[in-house]
């Protein structure tokens, strides 16, 4: 546990917080999986802003996007984030890419698994972060080739995280095999982020927590919105949580000998 600070991390995301029953657990690693366009880059975001506002060091550690890109994708939410998140990207300057092959952008057309990983634990000593996302898994998938060689390859990034203070948020894409679920069985928690497009209406965004382990948490489907100024989260209603408080006091009928026979009125 960090001095000074509660042992769950709020996300910063209004209504998230409410379903996780406070925020995530500190000093864990999660899982945020999604397809493109459903919000998880907001919600990172935030995250990590949350705890910039906390005095954190927060790392934002990106293998798909460029720091330009990035910043743009998060001032068209009306996001932000100035100097207070640090931002290490694997992504490689364009001198770097042969325009007759098709290649991963990646820090250099020939880095291997072991590489990138070991860039991103060196980014990592280096700041010594409180909270660390790290977008996305699909390029470690790509690099790893192999179910077996991209699970050891996670486990090994959890063994490592888990020996320092930092509260890990892992972005997937989803985009590789949608029933891929390796990752959730080395995670403390997954949050799912899913985006519907029914034939008639507007589009809808909701959000499920599917395993929160040794927490309690508000299970189901929650809608969520993308508006200017990042993701809002609208906790499901339970009606065992709405109750009415009632006035018990004793009503008179107004005759005498009546109410007599009720003990005093209804």
């Amino acid at each position: 546990m960090i001095d000074g600070l509660s042992t769950k991390a709020r996300t910063g995301v209004r209504g998230l917080d409410d379903v996780l029953s406070g925020g995530l657990t500190r000093r864990h690693v999660f899982l945020l999986e999604g397809t493109p366009g459903t919000g998880k880059t907001t919600i990172a975001l935030q995250f990590l802003l949350e705890g910039a506002t906390l005095k954190e060091r927060c790392l934002y550690i990106s293998l798909s996007e460029s720091e330009e890109e990035l910043r743009e994708s998060a001032l068209s939410h009306g996001i932000e984030f100035g100097d207070s998140i640090e931002i290490f990207e694997l992504v490689p300057p364009e001198s770097l890419l042969d325009a007759d092959q098709q290649q991963s952008l990646l820090y250099s057309s020939d880095l291997e698994l072991g590489e990138t990983t070991k860039l991103i634990f060196e980014a990592f000593e280096r700041l010594k972060p409180q909270r660390v996302v790290i977008d996305s898994l699909s390029e470690i998938r790509l690099l790893a080739q192999s179910s077996l060689r991209y699970r050891r390859q996670i486990l090994a990034m959890k063994h490592f995280f888990s020996r320092s203070d930092a509260t890990v948020l892992l972005l997937d894409d989803m985009t590789s095999d949608n029933l891929d679920k390796t990752v959730h069985s080395v995670v403390h928690g997954v949050l799912h982020l899913e985006q519907l497009a029914p034939d008639y209406g507007s589009e809808r965004r909701r959000l499920r927590v599917i395993k929160y382990r040794g927490q309690a948490f508000r299970g189901g489907y929650h809608d969520f919105v993308i508006k200017t100024g990042g993701v809002s989260v609208f906790p499901r209603l339970r009606a065992i949580e709405h109750k009415t408080a009632f006035d018990r006091a004793i009503l008179k009928s107004g005759i005498a000998e009546f109410d007599d026979l009720l003990g005093g009125g209804i």
